[in-house]
C-alpha cells in the first residue's frame, strides 16, 4: 500500500497547489517537508484525532500522518464539543493533531500536537502502514457514528484526468472534511492537480470570483450548492469545463440549469455515500440513472431490494467503529436508505425511506415533489415538509425560494404565482403528493454538508 505522501510526491508537478483564501501550498511541498517535526516519532502507530481550524490544515495533516498513523479520524467543522469524549473512546485514540489548539482538546487527556508551515524535510521510512481513515457520517442526529475507510477504497473511483494535468484546475464548494470534498481533495493529491479549496466562512459571491480569479476548470458541489451559485450574480466569473454534482438528488430542473449557464461544459452528477463509497456517475445529463448499471457485473455491484438501492464494492467502508451493528449485509452490500424507482429504462431517486410522509396512509417522498416544484420556471430551490393533519394524519406543504423575489412582491402577485406553482404540481402529480400550500421564503437552511438542513426546517 502506496502512503498518501507518496502518491502525492510521485503525481505533483512544482505547478500544483492547494489555495485557501488566506494561504496557498504546493502540493510538491507538502509531500517533501514537514511540520510536525519531532512529533512525527511520536504520532508512528498511533490513532490520531485531526481537529483543524482550516481545510488546509486538515489536507496537511492528511498527507502527513497516512502511512505513518494507525488511524486518523477527520473532524468535521460541525462536529460539537460535548461529542469529543465520546468520539476518543469509540475510536481508541492516543492524540490530537491541530492547526489551532483550543480549550476543548484539554479534557480528552491527550497530548496535542500543533501543525506548523511544513518547511523541515520529511526523515525517510523503510516501511508504511495501512492507515484506516474515520470518517463521520452524514445527517447523523445526537451522538456520532463513524465508518472505517480505507485509502485504496476512498481513491477507488478516482480516475486520471483526460485534460493535461497542468491545465487541470479543481474547485469545490464542499469542505474536505466530509466525505464529498474529501474525494475531490483526493482527486486532486492523487492526480497532482491544484484544487481552490471553500471556506464556510467566505461569501459564496467572493468564492465565485476566487474560483475564477484562479482560472477553476472543474467544479463540484451538491445540488442546493449549485442552486445558489446559480442565483449568484458571480456566477458569470467562472467558465469551468466540467461541472460535478453528488450528495443530493440531482433533478432535471438543476441539471438544465447549469446546461443553460455552461453550454460547452460536460456536466454529471455522481453517487456516493460515506458508507458506500463513490457507486456510479452519470453523464448523459438526465436525472436517474439507467437500468442496466443494476444487477451488471464490475467493480461496483448494485441491485434494488424493497425499493433500497444496495451497493458491494472495495470502495466501501469496512464496520463501523466501535459497537454499532454491521454496515453490510450477510452478502456484502450495504442499504444506502435511498429509494428508487423504475421508470422505463431508467431509475429515478423517489427520496430517503426514513424521509417518508404518511398521508392518509399513502408515503409520500419530499424530494420527489421537490423535483416537480424546481422546474417550475419561478422556483430557485424548495423543501416540503408534513405538517400533521387530524383527517389525514399529514399533509404535504412547501417552502420555496424565488428566481426574481421581485415576482412575489405584491399580495396579488403572490396569490397568482402560487396557484400557478400549485396548478403545475397537480397536473404532475397524484392529489396526496401535491403540496397543500406553498410559502415563499428569502433562502432555505443547508447543513454543513451542502445539503437542504431537513432536520431543522
Amino acid at each position: 500500500m502506496t502512503s498518501l505522501r507518496r502518491r502525492v510526491a510521485q503525481a505533483s508537478p512544482a505547478t500544483a497547489r492547494l489555495h485557501s483564501p488566506a494561504a496557498s501550498v504546493g502540493l510538491a511541498d507538502l509531500a517533501a517537508h514537514t511540520g510536525l517535526g519531532a512529533a512525527r516519532g511520536q504520532l508512528a502507530g498511533a490513532a490520531v484525532l485531526l481537529r483543524t481550524a482550516e481545510q488546509l490544515g486538515a489536507a496537511q495533516a492528511l498527507v502527513e500522518l497516512d502511512g505513518l498513523a494507525r488511524r486518523l479520524v477527520l473532524c468535521p467543522p460541525d462536529l460539537a464539543d460535548e461529542h469529543l469524549a465520546l468520539v476518543v473512546e469509540t475510536a481508541g485514540l492516543d492524540a490530537v493533531v491541530t492547526d489551532a489548539p483550543d480549550e476543548a482538546l484539554a479534557p480528552l487527556g491527550l497530548p496535542v500536537h500543533v501543525l506548523s508551515e511544513p518547511t523541515e524535510a520529511v526523515p525517510e521510512r523503510d516501511a508504511e502502514r495501512a492507515t484506516e481513515w474515520l470518517l463521520f457520517t452524514s445527517g447523523t442526529t445526537g451522538a456520532p457514528k463513524m465508518v472505517i475507510h480505507s485509502l485504496a477504497g476512498l481513491t477507488g473511483a478516482i480516475r486520471p484526468a483526460t485534460t493535461a494535468a497542468n491545465r487541470v484546475v479543481w474547485g469545490t464548494f464542499y469542505d474536505i472534511r466530509r466525505y464529498g470534498g474529501l474525494q475531490i481533495l483526493l482527486r486532486a493529491l492523487t492526480g497532482g492537480v491544484s484544487l481552490i479549496l471553500s471556506d464556510a466562512h467566505e461569501r459564496p459571491a467572493d468564492h465565485l470570483v476566487r474560483l475564477g480569479a484562479l482560472n477553476v476548470t472543474h467544479l463540484s458541489g451538491t445540488p442546493s450548492h449549485w442552486r445558489r451559485a446559480l442565483m449568484t450574480p458571480q456566477m458569470a466569473a467562472i467558465a469551468p469545463g466540467y461541472v460535478r454534482l453528488s450528495g443530493e438528488i440531482a433533478d432535471q430542473a438543476v441539471l438544465d440549469n447549469l446546461r443553460r449557464a455552461f453550454p460547452s461544459a460536460a456536466i454529471g452528477h455522481a453517487y456516493a455515500s460515506t458508507e458506500a463509497g463513490v457507486g456510479f456517475e452519470v453523464n448523459d445529463g438526465f436525472e436517474g440513472f439507467p437500468a442496466s448499471i443494476v444487477d451488471a457485473p464490475g467493480p461496483v455491484e448494485m441491485k434494488v431490494e424493497d425499493g433500497s438501492l444496495r451497493i458491494r464494492s472495495t470502495r466501501t467502508a469496512s464496520a463501523y467503529a466501535g459497537d454499532e451493528p454491521a454496515l453490510a449485509d450477510a452478502e456484502g452490500f450495504v442499504d444506502t436508505g435511498d429509494m428508487v424507482e423504475l421508470r422505463g429504462d431508467r431509475f429515478h431517486f423517489a427520496g430517503r425511506r426514513n424521509g417518508v410522509i404518511n398521508v392518509g396512509g399513502l408515503k409520500v417522498h419530499p424530494e420527489e415533489i421537490e423535483a416537480v416544484l424546481n422546474r417550475h420556471p419561478a422556483v430557485a430551490a424548495s423543501l416540503v415538509r408534513g405538517r400533521k393533519n387530524p383527517i389525514t394524519g399529514a399533509v404535504v406543504t412547501a417552502a420555496v425560494t424565488l428566481v426574481d423575489p421581485a415576482a412575489a412582491e405584491t399580495p396579488e402577485a403572490q396569490r397568482e404565482l402560487r396557484a400557478s406553482i400549485l396548478d403545475s404540481c397537480r397536473a404532475a402529480l397524484p392529489p396526496h403528493k401535491a403540496p397543500a400550500s406553498v410559502q415563499f421564503v428569502p433562502s432555505l437552511a443547508v447543513t454543513p454538508g451542502g445539503k437542504i438542513d431537513r432536520a431543522h426546517a
